[in-house]
C-alpha cells in the first residue's frame, strides 16, 4: 500500500526541491555513462529535513529506477547489447539486491567500505595504466561458463547495491570491461539492463516497508529520465574512449567518498 500522506517531506521548501531536481538530472546523466548517479541523489536527499536515512534509500532507487530504464531503452535501440548475457545476469541481480537490502537491516555497511575502497584503487590503476582495456570487445571464457561468470557477478554486485549502493554501475562496467571482456560501451549498455534488476530487487523491499517517499521519487524520476537519456546518447555519440575517461573520474570521485567514510567512521572516531 502506498502511504496517502508520503507525497513531500514536511519542512521542503521550493529551493531545495529544485536543487535535488537538479541533481537527479545531473545522476541520471552520469549514470547512464558510466554508472555512479547514486554519488550525486543519495546525498542530496540525506540533506531534505524529515528525510530518514532509509527513507533516502528508497526513494533514491524508485528515482533512479526509471533513469536507468531510460538509459537501457536508448542503448537496446541504438547499439543492440547482446541480451543473451544482459538479461540472465539481470534476474540474478534482482536476487543479489534482495538479499543484499536484507543483510543492510543487520549487519553494518561499515564492515564492506575498507575492502571496496581497497578494490577500487587497484580498479582505478588497473584501467589507468592500460590504456586499450576496453577499446573493443575480446571476450574471455567459452560461452557456457562465459553466462555463469556473468550471472555470479550479477549477484555479487547485485548484492553491494542492496548493501551500499553507490557506484554499482561502476562496478557492473568494472566486471564486465575486466572479466568478460567486453569495450565500455558495450559495458555501459549491459550494466544498465543489469543495474535495472538491482534497482528493482531492492525496491522489492522497500515498498513493502513503507520507506518510499512517492511524491518526492517520482518528481526526481522525471529529472532523472532525461539525464539518462542524454547521458546515453552522449555516450553513444562520444564512444568507448569518452566512457573510460568517465568512468576513471567517476571511479576517483567513489574512492574518495568512501575512504572518507571509512576514515570518519572507523579511524577518526578512534583517535
Amino acid at each position: 500500500m502506498i502511504p496517502l500522506d508520503a507525497f513531500l517531506p514536511d519542512g521542503m521548501g521550493v529551493e531545495m526541491l529544485a536543487l535535488v531536481m537538479l541533481v537527479a538530472f545531473a545522476a541520471g546523466w552520469v549514470d547512464a555513462v558510466v554508472g555512479g548517479g547514486g554519488l550525486l541523489q543519495l546525498p542530496a536527499l540525506l540533506l531534505v529535513p524529515g528525510l530518514a536515512p532509509v527513507q533516502a534509500l528508497a526513494t533514491n532507487k524508485l528515482s533512479s529506477i526509471f533513469g536507468t530504464a531510460t538509459a537501457s531503452v536508448t542503448y537496446v535501440r541504438r547499439i543492440r547489447p547482446d541480451m543473451r548475457t544482459a538479461l540472465p545476469m539481470a534476474g540474478f541481480a534482482v536476487a543479489g539486491s534482495f538479499g543484499g537490502a536484507a543483510v543492510a537491516t543487520v549487519l553494518p555497511p561499515e564492515v564492506f567500505k575498507p575492502i571496496i575502497v581497497v578494490a577500487l584503487l587497484s580498479v582505478a590503476i588497473f584501467v589507468a595504466v592500460r590504456p586499450m582495456m576496453g577499446a573493443a570487445t575480446s571476450l574471455r571464457f567459452e560461452r557456457g561458463r562465459h553466462l555463469v561468470i556473468a550471472c555470479a557477478l550479477g549477484v555479487v554486485i547485485g548484492f553491494y547495491d542492496g548493501l551500499l549502493g553507490p557506484g554499482t554501475g561502476t562496478f557492473l562496467i568494472i566486471a564486465l570491461v575486466s572479466v568478460l571482456g567486453y569495450d565500455f560501451m558495450a559495458s555501459s549498455a549491459k550494466a544498465k539492463i543489469v543495474n535495472l534488476g538491482t534497482n528493482l530487487g531492492a525496491l522489492a523491499l522497500f515498498i513493502p516497508t513503507g520507506n518510499v517517499v512517492w511524491g518526492l521519487g517520482l518528481s526526481m524520476a522525471v529529472m532523472n529520465m532525461a539525464g539518462g537519456y542524454l547521458g546515453s546518447r552522449t555516450a553513444i555519440a562520444k564512444g568507448s574512449g569518452f566512457v573510460r575517461v568517465v568512468f576513471l573520474i567517476v571511479v576517483g570521485v567513489l574512492i574518495l567518498k568512501l575512504g572518507h567514510d571509512v576514515w570518519v567512521e572507523s579511524i577518526a572516531g578512534r583517535i
